[in-house]
């Protein structure tokens, strides 16, 4: 495991990071990167003060920043699924593309109004696989080799949930989840999980990582977590 950074370190990240949001777009996209690599090594827990780019803050729960490359990237679909099947980033990018504009939430109070999302709909895929009669719900698996997260069938199945390789009209950064993650509009951030790796058809929900630590498994956003935010899809 790598060491922790110091309070000088990450303090100097804090500043990098403050030109970033000041000079521009371009420079701040250079610079997630960076910033979420520290705050996955930070005591402090300053760097999680810090907006990112466009105002998003940077978690992992794993002790590193992982990183696949576009040609190395695959996505597993398998689980209760008659057809089960592996897919490169080049595969995704020739299906029918979904566009999203919708805000993100975070379960920690922070938004992010009218974010672009586009990628491919769960959905696609599920029906790509042919999902058994027994399948209920789908499970989440991400390359960090730690996070996790779950949806039922019908909630995987809406119109405003992506498996997102852009963002913004750009490639997802690696710091946003890249190159492909998950994105659920109408719940909470969490449910979104970065890295994404695996889709996993079960026969019930399985909880997820936060979920564990006592989040909702249904995590709508207003109608959950004890919190009364607006909606941020329909």
């Amino acid at each position: 495991m790598s060491a922790p950074v110091g309070r000088r370190v990450v303090l100097g990240v804090l500043a990098l990071g403050a030109a970033g949001v000041a000079f521009g777009a371009r420079i701040q996209s250079g610079l997630d990167n960076v910033l979420a690599t520290v705050s996955s090594k930070d005591p402090t827990g300053l760097t999680g003060l810090l907006p990112g780019g466009g105002g998003f803050r940077f978690y992992s729960v794993a002790s590193s920043i992982p990183h696949r490359s576009d040609t190395d990237y695959r996505l597993t679909v398998d689980g209760l699924v008659d057809r089960p099947a592996t897919y490169t980033l080049a595969d995704l990018k020739a299906m029918q593309q979904t566009r999203l504009v919708k805000d993100v939430q975070c379960v920690t109070g922070w938004r992010v109004p009218n974010t672009e999302f586009s990628g491919v709909l769960v959905r696609q895929l599920l029906d790509l696989a042919g999902v058994q009669a027994k399948g209920k719900a789908i499970k989440l698996t991400c390359f960090d080799g730690v996070y996790t997260e779950s949806l039922t069938l019908d909630e995987a199945r809406r119109g405003d949930v992506l498996v997102a390789y852009q963002m913004n009209g750009s490639p997802v950064t690696t710091a946003h989840g890249g190159p492909v993650r998950l994105y659920v509009a109408p719940m909470y951030f969490y449910k979104s999980a970065k890295w994404l790796s695996g889709i996993t058809v079960t026969d019930q929900v399985e909880p997820g990582y936060w979920e564990n630590y006592g989040y909702d498994v249904e995590a709508w956003v207003g109608r959950s977590n004890g919190r009364n935010d607006a909606p941020t899809s329909g």
